[in-house]
């Protein structure tokens, strides 16, 4: 099972970017899908993005056009790119390999 640690997130105002990483300890190429949940304060954990061995991605509608997840295969990282942040974007987000690795979270709060 591999590590995931996140890094990347903090506070931000609303209009404004940043780019969590996810860096796993080991080879990510084994893995059908990596990406991005996020949680926040009294409400279920969600999608946020998603990106196949192939490439393929999937993005939450409410983030489409908005935020974009990549990988780097030499480094082991995921990536999100988030701009036009909003408020509503403010949560605990958790990388995700397979159906069984989770990194630990990072905090994004997006200000108004």
């Amino acid at each position: 099972q591999v590590q995931l640690v996140e890094s990347g997130g903090g506070l931000v105002q609303a209009g404004g970017s940043l780019r969590l990483s996810c860096a796993a300890s080991g080879s990510i190429f084994r893995y059908d899908t990596m990406g991005w949940y996020r949680q926040a304060p009294g409400k279920q954990r969600e999608l946020v993005a998603g990106i196949t061995s192939g490439g393929i991605t999937n993005y939450a509608d409410s983030v489409k056009g908005r935020f974009t997840i990549s990988t780097d295969n030499a480094k082991n990282t995921v990536y999100l790119q988030m701009n036009s942040l909003k408020p509503e974007d403010t949560a605990v987000y958790y990388c995700f390999a397979g159906t069984q690795s989770w990194g630990q979270g990072t905090q994004v709060t997006v200000s108004s």
